[in-house]
């Protein structure tokens, strides 16, 4: 069975934050010994995930009436 695949939509500070945060914890787990292989692979997924555009409608209640 195919595994699913999520998509996040993340502006450029959202984007910094994850990639600082899995960088934090990568510098803990190498501080206690443990290994690291499944943050180095979401720091390259998250770094080299493609941008896309995408133009984003806010809408209120109020509007509709």
């Amino acid at each position: 069975m195919k595994e699913p695949h999520f998509h996040l939509y993340l502006d450029d500070d959202e984007h910094g934050i994850i990639l600082r945060s899995l960088n934090t914890l990568k510098t803990e787990l190498i501080e206690n010994g443990i290994t690291t292989d499944a943050v180095d692979n979401l720091i390259v997924k998250v770094g080299h995930a493609p941008q896309k555009k995408l133009k984003i409608v806010e809408r209120s209640f109020d509007d509709e009436r």
